[in-house]
Parts: structure tokens; C-alpha cells; sequence
């Protein structure tokens, strides 16, 4: 075992689902361009999706970046 131990900062773990949840919501925000629902809805234009799913995706890859668990020496 062992003297020291790793742990994963919770940042990191947030930082992961943040990134993938941004993946998920742009994926959708691409498909709603191109394929536009039924019943247009307010300011349908402006793709709400995309952009927020783009800001999700920048944060998460910045903290997974920021908190990566890096080997101490």
C-alpha cells in the first residue's frame, strides 16, 4: 500500500458530466437546424440549444483541463 493516496477532485468529475452533457445538448441543438420541429417555438431562430449547449461543453472541458488528477512526484 501505498503512503499516499490519489483522489479525484469532485471539480474534475463535474467538469466530465458538464462536457458531456454539453456534447448531448449540441448534438440536439445541430439536429434542430436541420430538421426543425412541428410547432415552431419562441425565438426558434436563435438556437437556444446550440448555444447553450456550447457553453456547457467549454466549461466542462475547462475544468476537466483545470483538475485533471496529474501524478505527484
Amino acid at each position: 500500500m501505498s503512503s499516499h493516496s490519489e483522489h479525484t477532485s469532485i471539480w474534475f468529475i463535474i467538469g466530465l458530466q458538464l462536457a458531456i452533457y454539453g456534447v448531448l445538448i449540441t448534438g440536439a441543438g445541430v439536429y434542430g437546424m436541420f430538421v426543425p420541429p412541428e410547432r415552431t417555438v419562441v425565438h426558434q431562430e436563435l438556437h437556444f440549444g446550440l448555444w447553450w449547449g456550447l457553453l456547457l461543453l467549454v466549461l466542462g472541458v475547462i475544468y476537466v483541463y483545470r483538475f485533471f488528477p496529474r501524478k505527484q512526484r
